[in-house]
Formats: C-alpha cells, structure tokens, sequence
C-alpha cells in the first residue's frame, strides 16, 4: 500500500481520480475563486492541504474498499478522518496563523467548527487539533514536498469591519468547498460540466432589457403615473455608472421600483465589471411572480433559489438552473432574505458553497424595510463589508425607506451605515407627484372598532381590500362578509394564494365586484388596485405598503385608505412597539402621514426602541475579530435564523396534489418530490401542532415530514382549519 499512488475517488465503474491530480485541481479551483476578491494564494493553499489525510493508509485501505462518489465524505457513520491532517499541518507550519487555513480545512465536511463552545465538545476545531496522530499517519505514506512546502501567502487581509476577519474565512471556505465539488463532480460525472456554463454576461443581458423597456415605454398608455415610471427609470438609467457602493431607491409603491432597479444595475454591474445580479425578496410568496417578470425579458439567464422551486427533473434547461442553484454561478439570481442573509451567516457546507459568487455583484434588497430588527446590526455589517472588501453594489429599494445611517444619542448608538446614496435626486416630490391615495382614521386611533362594524363598512364598497395583521382575524372578519368575499392570508398554502391572488386581479382587470380580506401578505410585492383598502393599525410602513395597493395605476382622482384599530391586540414585540410608534406618528401628521420625512422619523425610533436588541442574540460578538482566532462560526449560524424554526412546525396539506401525497406515503421521501410538496406547506404554531398530532388530526408519514390528517382540516375558502371536526372517509385511511 505505501507503494501505490495514493488515490482520493473510485469510481463504481473502477476509474481512479489520483490524490495528487485532485489535490492540484481543487487548488487551481481555488485560487481562480479567491482572487476575485484578491486572495487567490489563500485559495490554493487550501485547496493543496485539505485532503492531506487521504495519504494515510488507513483512509486508503478504506477507499479501496468502498469505491462510489458519497464514500469519501467523513461526515458519514464508518468514515475516516481525513480533514483533519491538513489542519495540523497548517498549524504545525505557520503557527497561530495556521489556524486561519484550519477551519476550512477541517470543516470542509462537516462545516465551519467554534473555536471552542459549550455545546461543541469534540467537534471544536481546539479539539480536533489535539488529534496529532492523523497528521503523523499521513506524513508516514509519502507526500509530495512541494505541496507540504507551499508557502504563507504574500496577500494581506484588508482592514474592515466587526465581522472583517469571520467573513473573510467564509469566503475562503466557500471558495474551497465549491472547488472541491467541482473537481470531485468532474471525476465522477463529466456530462454535468458543460451544462453549468454558456451562460450570457451581463453584457449581453442589458441590451435585452434597455429594448424591452423602450416597446414597454411605446406600448404603454399616457397617463401621470406611467410618466412619472418613465422619469424614474431613466433616473436609474443615469445613475448607474457611479461607482460601486451602498445605495438607496426611494420611489412610491407603483412606481416602478422593480423594473427600475434592475435596469440600475445592469447598466451598474456592466460599468464596473461585476458579474451576477442578486434580487433578494423577503417572501416566497411572491418571488414567483418577480423571477417570471425577469425571466420574459432575459430568459434562462434568471435562476430562482428557494424553497418554492424544483427544477430537478424538467428538461436541460431546467437542469442546469439546478446546478446553477448550488453555487449561484449564473447571471441574475432571485432568491430570498432568508437564503441570503442566512447563508452569510451559515457554517453548513451547502449553505456556503455559493458565497464565493456574491463577490464582484449588484444585490438588490426589495422590500429593504422588512430587514428583521433583532438582526440588523449583523446583517448591515454583513453588507457593509461586501461592499468594502469585496466589490458588491448594494441597493436598499423600497417605497418606505428604513433609517440605516449613523444615530447616536445619550443613550443610543446605532452605528448604521455612513454611506448611503440616494438614486432619485429628490424623493419628496417624487411623493407628492404619486400621491394618488387619500389617508383617513376609521373613527378615533384610541378606540378599537368591531369587526361586525368593519364588516359593515367594508360592505359599502362593490371592489375592497381589507388588511390586517393576525391570520385569525382575517378569519373572524371574512366569515361576516357576504358570500363571494375572498380571504388570503398564511393558512392557505403557496399553491392556494397564488391561485387566488391570480383570481383577484382577473377580477379587478375584468371590472368585478372584488372583496378580499388578507394578512399583510399582500403589502410586498403583490400588484393589487383597489379604489379602497382598510388597514388594521400596524407600523407606519406597513399603512405604506397598503396604500400601495389603493389606485395603483392612478386611474381614479384619489384612492382612499382608511386605517382603523381592530378589537384585537397585536402580541407584545416589535409588532407591537412598530404599531404604537405609527399610530402616535399618523395621528401628528394625518395630513401627510405617508411622506418620506415621517418614515425617517419612524424608523428612527423603532431602532431606539429596540436598542441592544439589534443584535438580540450576540451574533457580532462570536464573529468577533479575535487575535487568537477564537471564532464561533457554528454557535453564531446556529443564532441566525430569520424564521424562528423553534416557534413553528410545518405541515404539508390536501391541496391539489393527490397525486404526489400518494407518492409520499407510499415510497421515501426523495428529495425532488419534497421540493414540489414544498408549494403544498402550512406553518403551524408548535404548541397546535403538537396537539393536532397528538389527536390524529395530522399525522407523521416519514420521519420529520407531516401530513394533513384528513379533508375536513383543508377549505378552499380558508386554507387550513384546525377547529374542523375530525371525520374521515374511507379512502382517506389508506393513507
């Protein structure tokens, strides 16, 4: 055995990926990746070194032993440690700093590991370098010297941020966990390779997009708020070719910010040579709609990335957006907050993989005002240093726009960000020239209404909307309105209110009568005209966010938005806090309550209210810049969870989807079927969930996976229905 070429992969088929060959390959991958953002020495290094502990013989004997693409990842019950060893032997080469090429090496599996924590025991990366035999075993078979010799790198890490040193070593892990993939797929499945390229650049892609909007702008009909769009665009038009940096659209909901801001940073990216565009939304419920918007004008270019999508088996096209979905190594990404954020925060291989690719982009954050306050301090210094250290335009487009720049007081000290641009040249008359919805008080702020007389207003108007901010009062005010009134809100799956929310504007385009009541899952991103809309109080930018569904396309003189107190409360937390600041502000300025000025204020002090709560779970400090390299990277991915997993449980119901539940109880649970059922999910509260399966009413068909129990629990008008009487019919328990 010590005689043999040492060998990384076996193929089923018998083929040999020889350890040497995969060692240099990964670290051409590598360094390729990393000197985009101008650390390609780094990128090598690791990318020589991290399989160093497939030299031993014991890892060979194993490989020999049980050939196929999965059995070298250590992770697995039976593996050998071999990441391990090229960890060592960074440390035992360069000292303390060798532990900056330790955590990727040794997590190269398994993930980023703490430095040390309470809850890591063994799989501390402290405690992984006490295991000094695994280097020793590899150093006994023989490995090549002008790999063990490599040299420290010549390149100096740049100054930054809190997070400057955390992020820089996400990066250099993504680099080197891409690669290896890569190099590993390249082996086993050389067919894959071409279908992740031949995609368009940019370059390409911006004449595509400047024709559509010119035969959109021709065909489009002369009325104010489409000229006030054209004025708009043009400005982004104009603004592009500054410099890379942090930059703000602040446009009226209606305005066209979504067209726009893409046409900012196609024409951005080409004029500072960026590579991808990543459009970051904070709700799968509407990412759809967006991607299929781009997709028409820029075709397969457009890859979506999130829970929602399976483009697993649909073609090569399809499959290749597949792939593209696991490195984002294609032009114009559409994903969500919570793949972006979180995956900036992540220490999970998959997560990482692709954060390589973020470096030399244009991200667009639609919606910016939904950023979740208990993450903001770590989430903008996130962004502020992609933009400093590795060439990323971000943009904060919304019609509310937050107050992220600097605010310190006596006993307040929000660091921000300094630097932010604005596109438009002057916001407020951008306001005022869309102002098309009149804002009025349903009675006083300080008293609560019924929703019998709420149901009786609403039932005034032949075309409606109603809003508010709890799923059982959507319920509770839909079953007091007449027959034919439409309800959205959480308990009806992705599959349901897309469906309903396509009948709603078919409705309104064909002139209907069209009453809706909806949790606010309509405010972003969801092209409604209403001529009237109710809001239940809430924060101030969500009373914006609804006017934007009134008098959209400003056909009527004035639309009008009546905000009221529902009888219920809304739970105590930021929601709440977010709607008392709004109500005192609406009620100072109820004749301009929706301007730019009263946004700035009102963010200001919802950030002062929240105070240490803008890093709520100390986030910043396991990231922390540590002398001794004592990071926490797997403690602070564990913190950083933009949905509180804990609080929710999901199950998958009766939608339409006989079919593939069928497949489900009656096989595994592969991954592609999941993906699709994903349209079919409900969140539940856990404390209900619980309870539900403890009667029957939901029931688990596989391991983790939840299944609607019977009928009754599912209503086309209402979505899930847990007060439904248990009954069953018989061919519901074949199930």
């Amino acid at each position: 055995m010590m005689n043999t070429e040492p060998v990384a992969h076996i193929s089923e088929d018998g083929r040999v990926h020889s350890l040497s060959t995969h060692l240099r390959g990964t670290a051409d991958l590598a360094r390729l990746f990393a000197d985009e953002f101008g650390y390609g020495q780094w990128g090598m290094t690791l990318g020589l070194w991290h399989d160093l502990g497939k030299h031993s013989v014991e890892f060979q004997q194993y490989i020999r032993a049980v050939c196929g693409i999965d059995a070298h990842i250590e992770i697995k019950p039976g593996r050998v440690d071999h990441s391990a060893a090229g960890a060592l032997h960074a440390v035992a080469r360069f000292g303390k700093l060798g532990r900056i090429f330790a955590y990727p090496i040794a997590g190269h599996h398994a993930g980023l590991a703490d430095w040390q924590s309470e809850t890591s025991g063994m799989g501390a990366l402290i405690q992984r370098l006490q295991k000094k035999d695994l280097l020793e075993s590899a150093l006994a078979y023989g490995i090549s010297e002008d790999i063990l010799s490599h040299p420290f790198p010549t390149e100096r890490p740049k100054p930054g941020n809190a997070l400057n040193r955390s992020l820089w070593l996400r990066m250099l892990f993504s680099c080197l966990v891409d690669a290896d993939f890569l190099d590993t797929e390249a082996f086993f499945d050389a067919p894959k390779a071409p279908k992740r390229e031949n995609y368009p650049g940019l370059a390409a892609l911006l004449p595509l997009f400047e024709t559509y909007m010119c035969k959109k702008q021709a065909a489009a009909r002369d009325t104010p708020v489409n000229r006030i769009r054209s004025a708009v665009l043009a400005r982004c038009q104009e603004m592009a070719n500054n410099a890379s940096g942090i930059y703000s659209l602040t446009v009226p909901t209606g305005g066209g910010k979504a067209l726009s801001s893409m046409a900012f940073a196609l024409r951005h990216a080409v004029s500072c040579g960026q590579k991808r565009i990543i459009y970051v939304i904070p709700y799968t419920s509407i990412i759809e709609q967006t991607a299929d918007q781009f997709r028409e004008i820029l075709g397969d270019a457009v890859v979506e990335h999130h829970s929602n999508i399976d483009v697993s088996s649909e073609g090569s096209e399809s499959a290749r957006s597949s792939l593209a979905c696991e490195n984002w190594n294609a032009p114009v990404i559409i994903t969500t907050s919570v793949q972006f954020f979180e995956s900036l925060f992540a220490s999970r291989t998959s997560r990482c993989r692709k954060l390589h690719n973020i470096v030399n982009s244009v991200v667009i954050l639609d919606e910016a005002q939904l950023l979740p306050p208990e993450f903001l301090n770590p989430s903008l210094e996130a962004l502020d240093e992609l933009q400093k250290n590795y060439g990323v335009t971000v943009i904060f487009c919304t019609a509310t726009q937050p107050a992220l720049g600097p605010q310190k007081t006596l006993d307040f000290d929000f660091k921000g960000l300094p630097s932010i641009t604005e596109i438009m040249d002057d916001p407020v008359s951008l306001y005022k020239d869309l102002k098309r919805v009149d804002v009025k008080t349903l009675g006083a702020l300080g008293e609560a209404q019924s929703w019998e007389s709420v149901a009786a207003m609403l039932q005034r108007h032949d075309s409606v909307l109603c809003i508010v901010s709890r799923r059982d009062d959507a319920r509770t005010l839909w079953e007091l309105m007449p027959k034919g009134t439409i309800h959205l809100s959480a308990l009806m799956c992705g599959a349901h209110r897309s469906e309903k929310i396509s009948e709603i504007k078919q409705r309104l385009k064909d002139g209907l009568p069209t009453r809706v009541v909806s949790t606010q899952l309509v405010e972003a991103g969801v092209d409604l005209d209403f001529p009237v809309v109710y809001r239940s109080m809430a924060g101030l930018d969500s009373i914006a966010q609804a006017a934007g569904r009134c008098n959209r396309e400003g056909l009527l003189a004035q639309g009008e938005l009546y905000v009221f107190t529902p009888p219920s409360r809304i739970p105590a937390g930021h929601l709440r806090q977010a709607s008392e600041i709004g109500r005192r502000l609406l009620e100072a300025h109820l004749d301009e309550p929706l301007a730019p000025a009263q946004f700035a204020e009102f963010f200001k002090e919802f950030y002062w209210v929240q105070g240490e709560n803008l890093d709520k779970h100390g986030i910043l400090k396991d990231l922390a810049n540590d002398p001794e390299m004592r990071i926490s990277f797997r403690t602070a991915a564990g913190k950083f969870k933009l949905i509180d997993e804990a609080a929710q449980a999901p199950v998958i119901v009766q939608y339409r989807n006989d079919h593939l539940i069928s497949m489900l109880c009656l096989g595994m649970p592969e991954r592609g079927l999941l993906r699709k059922l994903q349209r079919s999910v409900v969140n539940l509260p856990r404390h209900l969930h619980g309870k539900l399966l403890a009667s029957g009413a939901i029931r688990e068909v596989h391991p983790g996976i939840f299944l609607q129990g019977h009928g009754a629990l599912y209503q086309e008008h209402l979505g899930f229905c847990p007060d439904k009487s248990i009954i069953y019919e018989p061919d519901e328990l074949l199930c």
